[in-house]
């Protein structure tokens, strides 16, 4: 399988347990890494055989606006949900979700999770 990214896509939302979270908009920053079989697009060069990242980063972002998870744990199981939605070809994908300044002296704190389409094996 080839790979698709998505890299360092930052979006403001609510995520978080403290109350002043569940208040204000924080930085998110995820980044998104798509197994699909690229091939049929690179033979026919035509967006309409590849999958088109711009529609998933879009669903992201919406929803990552429109969401107010507790947990960042939660907030990437749903992105996970929606790129495998996004397009049947997806067949794998990994999610890192990380809240930029969520700890002292550290860059960021998150979580990385994969997941593949079910009903699919190994």
């Amino acid at each position: 399988m080839d790979r698709i990214i998505i890299k360092d896509l930052l979006v403001r939302g609510i995520v978080g347990i403290n109350p002043d979270e569940r208040e204000h908009e924080q930085d998110i920053l995820v980044n998104a890494t798509l197994w699909a079989d690229t091939r049929p697009a690179a033979g026919t060069d035509s967006i309409g055989d590849a999958v088109n990242y711009r529609s998933v980063a879009k669903a992201m972002i919406a929803h990552i606006r429109g969401g107010r998870p507790q947990l960042v744990e939660r907030l990437a199981e749903e992105l996970a949900g929606i790129c495998l939605a996004a397009d049947r070809r997806i067949a794998e994908v990994e999610i890192a979700v990380e809240k930029p300044g969520a700890l002292r002296y550290a860059r960021s704190a998150g979580v990385v999770i994969r997941r593949r389409r079910e009903g699919d094996s190994g």
